[in-house]
């Protein structure tokens, strides 16, 4: 290679035409290292611009390398002096990109969903607010908003989304604007739902035709789109990834779509698209593609119906003649023990149209002055050990040996039959229920239960006009209700049947939408694996607790258990305070009971509405004051 670039004719540049082959390749080589070098001190200084640092400068890299093989071609890691593969220690990963909502069309659909809520602040979501624990609309908010299922009219920074770690003692803050969002039920704090219902408008992969003037609409979208969705089921969309083709921005149904377009089996999988991220104790069941066009899951609903779990006995029994030392009623049964059958007729007297002001806590804020509600059931339910939990563990296609009929329930589980404690629901519909009013109506059947107060104290309440002011009394405890179904009869007709065409997590899925996920509901990562794991974990908790309890109880001496406490023992000299028992894990000890009607009683709704009012109107005099000082 000549020692001074020689110019060509023009001036313009080198004239490579006199160079020898074995010239041109190292001239070649030399400048592919040159370029690779300044690639890679680019790559630095970008990514160090855009944190505001400046990086040191890079060392100068060997002057030599040896010719590529075809062995350097394969997928190992490249050699230290291998320029040609520079890798800039710089380089960030790919990161999800930021969606245009005028490329997409959205639909309006209805969500239906389950949680347990222990482990969260209640349903609703509150912006500004400080919350030890997060709500379920903020977690499910969240994984709307990673799966890009919605776009808000404020958009969030995904990097908030992507947090992690233990929760941040600053208000959160959500916005539904734009998602014709509404929900149904707001359970309060460590209250569960298995039935809670949204209205909201979600992106759709429903296809439009594009037409040009020299080709026919283009057809075949519908695989495209379907690459797109086993990657968004994974709550992310990478710069790579195939978009689906520009749609109206306004999100409208359009009559110009690919024909052939199913709108639930070529639908995004959004059961299993959200079941994805969202955490183990929330899972979406089922979705509505067709709500009417009214709805609003809130008001379109007209009967709502919970349960309320308990056990019987309701705490460890009181052993020995102390555990007949009762309420004022003295009934037959032992400390412990609930009076199942005076709870069913206490239940009864709940149904029909009532007046329920003596049944709930008061919000003053709303000024309401209407308390009645319609009540349409209400009683105790055995929850059969037969078949819950897990009752479908019996049927065919789970057996664990393949035999023709129904297998004998002895042979599945020989003490079932026999279990204690045996567990009880407070099942209620109505339509429509005030704030706390549920814990309140349980908190006085467990009393009549206990024997502290008979069946008749229900209806006592209910008559408003000779009761006006409410007894204080603790309300139940709020960890076993659940809110159990939101039903959406139609308009048009007397039934109380749900209206809504749900499709279930499994039903009506595209089969080669997710190659290798399974069915939705049962295949891997599905909703019932998913349920399983959550059971299994409380389960076991359930069996050595309660192995723990056997043990502690058959060690020792037992004489207790057979004969009471020694005469003259301390066990037997001790004052007894009665046991209160009020749907928590445990019975409290107050003393001698007070019956409910000669407890303090609260003023009157209006007294305390007028109060209200009289305050807010005091503090703002106050704060106008302030402003003109």
């Amino acid at each position: 290679m000549p020692t001074e670039p020689e110019l060509s004719a023009s001036g313009h540049g080198t004239d490579y035409s006199t160079w020898g082959t074995s010239s041109l390749i190292e001239r070649i080589t030399e400048l592919e290292r040159q370029l690779h070098i300044q690639a890679a001190q680019f790559a630095g200084v970008s990514a160090a611009s855009s944190e505001g640092v400046v990086p040191a400068p890079e060392s100068q890299s060997p002057t030599h390398a040896e010719t590529s093989t075809v062995k350097s071609l394969r997928k190992t890691s490249p050699p230290p002096d291998d320029f040609t593969r520079v890798r800039s220690l710089n380089r960030q990963a790919k990161r999800p990109r930021e969606l245009d909502p005028s490329k997409y069309h959205t639909r309006f659909i209805a969500l239906k969903f389950a949680y347990l809520g222990q482990r969260y602040n209640g349903f609703e979501h509150t912006n500004g607010n400080i919350t030890p624990l997060p709500t379920i609309e903020e977690e499910l908010w969240k994984a709307l908003q990673k799966t890009r299922l919605i776009f808000p009219s404020t958009p969030v920074s995904m990097d908030e989304l992507r947090e992690s770690g233990p929760r941040r003692k600053r208000p959160c803050s959500i916005n539904w604007e734009g998602c014709n969002y509404s929900k149904c039920g707001r359970t309060d704090r460590g209250v569960s739902a298995f039935g809670q219902v949204i209205g909201i408008k979600v992106r759709s992969a429903r296809p439009k035709t594009t037409v040009d003037n020299n080709h026919s609409p283009k057809e075949g979208r519908l695989q495209d789109t379907a690459t797109t969705l086993v990657n968004t089921c994974e709550g992310q969309i990478l710069e790579d990834q195939h978009i689906p083709p520009i749609l109206d921005a306004s999100g409208l149904e359009d009559s110009s779509t690919v024909q052939g377009w199913d709108d639930v089996t070529d639908e995004l999988p959004y059961i299993h698209i959200l079941n994805n991220v969202l955490p183990k104790d929330i899972r979406v069941l089922a979705w509505c593609p067709h709500p009417p066009p009214d709805f609003d899951a809130r008001f379109s609903c007209r009967e709502r119906q919970y349960r309320y779990f308990f056990t019987q006995p309701a705490f460890s029994p009181t052993p020995g003649p102390l555990g007949f030392i009762r309420g004022p009623l003295r009934t037959k049964y032992r400390e412990g023990w609930l009076d199942i059958d005076a709870m069913r007729e206490g239940a009864k007297y709940f149904e029909g149209t009532h007046d329920f002001r003596n049944f709930c806590k008061v919000d003053t804020s709303k000024q309401i002055n209407n308390f009645e509600r319609i009540i349409y059931y209400a009683d105790i339910e055995l929850v059969d050990p037969k078949t819950h939990p897990l009752g479908y563990v019996t049927h065919p296609g789970f057996r664990a040996l393949e035999c023709d009929g129904e297998v004998p329930y002895s042979e599945v589980s020989s003490n079932c039959g026999s279990a204690v404690p045996q567990i009880y629901t407070f099942s209620i519909h109505g339509s429509a229920f005030l704030w706390h009013q549920v814990r309140h109506m349980v908190a006085i059947l467990l009393l009549v239960g206990q024997g502290f107060e008979p069946p008749s104290i229900i209806p006592e309440l209910l008559n408003v006009s000779k009761n006006p002011r409410k007894p204080m009394y603790e309300m139940a405890s709020d960890a076993p209700l659940v809110l159990w179904d939101c039903i959406f009869p139609d308009k048009e007709s007397d039934s109380r049947e749900d209206a809504l065409e749900w499709v279930y997590a499994g039903d009506r899925e595209a089969p080669d939408l997710s190659p290798g996920k399974g069915n939705s509901k049962y295949g891997p990562g599905g909703l019932v694996e998913d349920l399983w794991t959550v059971w299994r974990q409380r389960k076991i908790d359930e069996t050595l607790a309660g192995s723990l309890l056997d043990l502690a109880v058959r060690q020792g001496n037992r004489h207790i258990l057979e004969h009471g406490p020694v005469k003259g023992s301390l066990t037997a000299r001790l004052p007894r305070s009665q046991k209160v028992y009020t749907g928590g894990n445990e019975a409290r000890g107050g003393g001698k009971y007070i019956s409910i009607m000669q407890k303090r009683k609260m003023d009157t709704v209006e007294m305390q509405n007028a109060r209200y009012l009289a305050n807010k109107e005091r503090r703002t005099a106050v704060e106008e004051n302030c402003d003109t000082l």
